[in-house]
């Protein structure tokens, strides 16, 4: 199918903090997109956030260009091999944090968490992978699903039952993350393999936009606001007028037909309708 994907991106530091741990970017030439929320005292949390940005940024233009991708950590049966290029570039953000905090006194401890995407060349297939408690939503046609599972000790006890969704948002717990990059010598990312419709929006973002801003309100700046990039700063706007303690990134990745695809379409179409499109989520 003939998508591309637009995209915008953007951090704030908040109202709170003096310094920016959170790191984003992307390589739309090999269709990676990344968010990192690092942790750890000083500037440690900054570093294993850049770290672990650019060490997936890297393992994708260096594996695209020549035509292999490395196999790092363990693979994963029954997904494609785009989410197991996801998980092997997860495997080696963790190993590089992991080994800075170890060789480092000053970045001892330190962590960061991930979400990622990695899209096909053209195509609306594409997959997820992300460690921690930053977020990949799905926004379609109004409505808001979130696409990962956060891995924090709050949210691990509404999963169980033990608390309420209500009581983890107000929890003095919320910092504790059970899954990270670099805390460990190994990491077990989640991923999964799905599929994109025309006009749907990928939210990327850390903690700090969650924090302050339900699902729902996420879902009316997305689908009311055309240009991505002014959809990031009324975003951010937003959590900041509820707070901003954290702070914010968001990544915004909208698929969206190309031209000559639209006109195939015309042609092919009665009337120049448009198809029924299906969803596999």
């Amino acid at each position: 199918m003939g998508f591309t994907v637009e995209v915008a991106g953007k951090t704030d530091v908040g109202c709170v903090r003096t310094n920016n741990e959170d790191n984003f970017g992307y390589d739309s030439r090999f269709g990676i997109y990344v968010v990192c929320d690092g942790m750890g005292g000083q500037a440690a949390g900054e570093v294993a956030s850049k770290m672990g940005v650019d060490t997936i940024l890297t393992y994708y233009r260096t594996s695209v260009r020549s035509g292999h991708f490395p196999k790092v950590g363990e693979q994963v049966d029954g997904l494609t091999d785009r989410a197991n290029h996801l998980a092997s570039s997860i495997h080696l953000a963790n190993k590089a944090v992991h080994e800075a905090a170890n060789h480092h006194a000053a970045q001892a401890g330190m962590g960061s968490t991930v979400v990622s995407v990695s899209t096909e060349t053209k195509g609306s297939f594409f997959s997820i992978g992300h460690v921690g408690d930053s977020r990949i939503y799905l926004v379609r046609s109004g409505d808001i699903q979130q696409l990962t599972n956060d891995h924090s000790l709050v949210m691990e006890q509404v999963r169980r039952g033990l608390i309420t969704l209500a009581d983890a948002r107000v929890s003095k717990m919320q910092n504790i993350i059970l899954r990270a990059l670099g805390t460990e010598p190994t990491v077990k990312p989640d991923l999964d393999d799905l599929m994109a419709l025309p006009g749907d929006v990928l939210v990327l973002c850390s903690d700090g936009l969650t924090r302050h801003l339900p699902d729902d309100s996420i879902a009316e700046v997305v689908s009311n606001t055309p240009d991505l990039m002014e959809a990031c700063n009324l975003l951010i706007g937003a959590a900041k007028d509820g707070g901003g303690e954290d702070n914010i990134t968001c990544l915004l990745l909208r698929f969206t037909v190309q031209p000559w695809y639209k006109k195939l379409l015309s042609w092919l179409l009665p009337g120049g309708g448009s198809p029924k499109w299906q969803n596999s989520i």
